[in-house]
């Protein structure tokens, strides 16, 4: 018989000793794993009491960001949508309407943003692709869901609060992100 790798193992056929036979080394073995265990500083947390700690690299739950004037910042440029390797954000672009100048920055906007959050990867490359810093991965991690329609977020679950009509609430979604300011 050729080998193709040599990535074979021999196994050893040696007869077992009667402490072997037993198993009572191998028990003895798991149980002072287990017990060394008990010992060592515990890995979970009391969620609703404490909260857990996140790097400040951390990417979490989308968000659709604002301006200083309460106006959606996407411009339906497809970037986002281009850059993601899952393929998880479907957007559609309308024309703004005269009168809507308070809604939208520019002639375009998103009419249509979502993202499946069971394809995403959380990679972060939507919020490096937009020119206008409307996406960015907050510090906010996905809830669970029961079903599959839950996880597909809409432009209205994503959409930060209205700074000027909820100020509280637009800084609490902001975190500890730094609003940034873009002239174009």
């Amino acid at each position: 018989m050729v080998q193709l790798t040599q990535k074979a193992k021999l196994v050893d056929r040696r007869q077992m000793s009667w402490l072997e036979r037993i198993y009572l080394w191998n028990i003895l073995k798991g149980m002072m794993i287990t017990l060394s265990h008990l010992f060592k500083r515990k890995a979970t947390i009391n969620f609703p009491e404490q909260k857990r700690y996140f790097a400040p690299v951390f990417r979490g739950l989308h968000v659709l960001n604002r301006d200083e004037e309460g106006r959606e910042r996407c411009t339906a440029c497809g970037l986002c949508a281009v850059a993601c390797p899952a393929e998880a954000i479907t957007m559609e672009a309308a024309e703004r309407l005269p009168g809507e100048e308070k809604l939208y920055r520019e002639e375009k906007y998103a009419a249509r943003y979502e993202i499946n959050m069971l394809r995403c990867i959380f990679c972060g490359l939507c919020e490096d692709a937009c020119p206008k810093d409307a996406i960015y991965l907050s510090q906010t991690f996905a809830p669970s869901n029961y079903s599959r329609k839950g996880f597909i977020y809409k432009k209205e679950d994503l959409l930060i609060p209205n700074p000027l009509t909820d100020p509280e609430d637009y800084k609490k979604a902001l975190g500890d992100r730094p609003a940034k300011k873009i002239n174009n």
